[in-house]
């Protein structure tokens, strides 16, 4: 009987969430043992059709660097990294979008469906979600380094997501935008996650990553910092904190935030549920990043 108690005191507890959610959009990015460890993939998934069930509105954006990598192995191809972002030729670029929406983006409406769930991959045709432009990277010398095939966000299909959220169907959006001339274009993940989260206006831009949050001593996951805003996000830049691949993450999350997505959160997608830990109790589980401290500013 206590633990049917504890079970009804976790539902009462989540409740004052569902209806503060209700009917608001959250962007998440699937990435890391989130989308590599068939468990904790499930487990996501799982906390995804919750969401949507109870009212929430779920937004899926991924991308798929290792098994892209694997692919691009396979084919007898070195995956090639210029200031951290993927070189994209056109050999590339055709096993990237084979991989994002042949295996993992089909892979995701499947498994969703398997689990009880409606979902529809935003990339095609009508249904295309995400338009961009070529992403040239600027240099102190001037002179721009081109990436190939990678670019960046330009617009977002906004009526098309809500109009999908609001059928109750988690739309399922993979890093790949279309430019003017309807061909593909390769996009950052995070920058793509930040992006759709910013055009739609989404409550909350949800990271799912491979540590518990933002670490003070990355030798310690005990450390997870619960709680920064814009200022303390560069000191701990500044002071080597955050580094190498957490940055872009963190960056994302600050230009969204700006942009006027109300709450960002950095959360371990190896934890089981984590994503309604995070969203559905009162402590949370990883690290929330949201511009300032400020009261006067602060969102809901």
């Amino acid at each position: 009987m206590e633990h049917a108690i504890r079970k009804a005191e976790t539902l009462i507890e989540a409740l004052g969430y569902i209806r503060k959610f209700r009917d608001r959009l959250t962007v998440i990015k699937l990435g890391g043992s989130a989308m590599e460890d068939p468990e904790a993939l499930t487990a996501t998934l799982q906390d995804v059709i919750f969401m949507e069930t109870v009212g929430l509105r779920p937004i899926l954006v991924h991308g798929g660097g290792k098994p892209i990598d694997r692919a691009m192995a396979r084919a007898g191809l070195q995956p090639r990294k210029v200031q951290g972002r993927r070189f994209t030729d056109e050999q590339t670029l055709q096993i990237v979008v084979h991989v994002l929406l042949k295996e993992i983006n089909a892979g995701i409406i499947r498994q969703i469906k398997e689990l009880g769930g409606r979902a529809v991959g935003l990339h095609t045709d009508s249904l295309q979600a995400l338009h961009g432009r070529k992403l040239l990277i600027p240099t102190d010398s001037g002179e721009p380094i081109d990436l190939g095939r990678v670019g960046e966000v330009t617009w977002v299909d906004r009526d098309l997501i809500e109009d999908i959220c609001k059928a109750d169907i988690v739309p399922v959006i993979p890093s790949l935008a279309l430019d003017e001339q309807e061909q593909w274009l390769n996009i950052n993940a995070d920058t793509a996650a930040a992006a759709v989260a910013a055009h739609v206006q989404a409550d909350k831009l949800v990271f799912l990553t491979d540590t518990p949050g933002i670490l003070r001593d990355r030798g310690d996951e005990a450390s997870v910092i619960s709680s920064l805003d814009a200022d303390d996000c560069q000191e701990l830049i500044r002071q080597g904190v955050i580094d190498s691949g957490m940055i872009p993450k963190v960056e994302a999350c600050l230009d969204s935030l700006r942009a006027g997505v109300k709450k960002t959160h950095m959360i371990d997608g190896r934890l089981r549920h984590s994503l309604l830990l995070e969203i559905f109790t009162d402590r949370g589980v990883g690290t929330e990043i949201i511009l300032t401290k400020d009261p006067t500013l602060l969102s809901s």
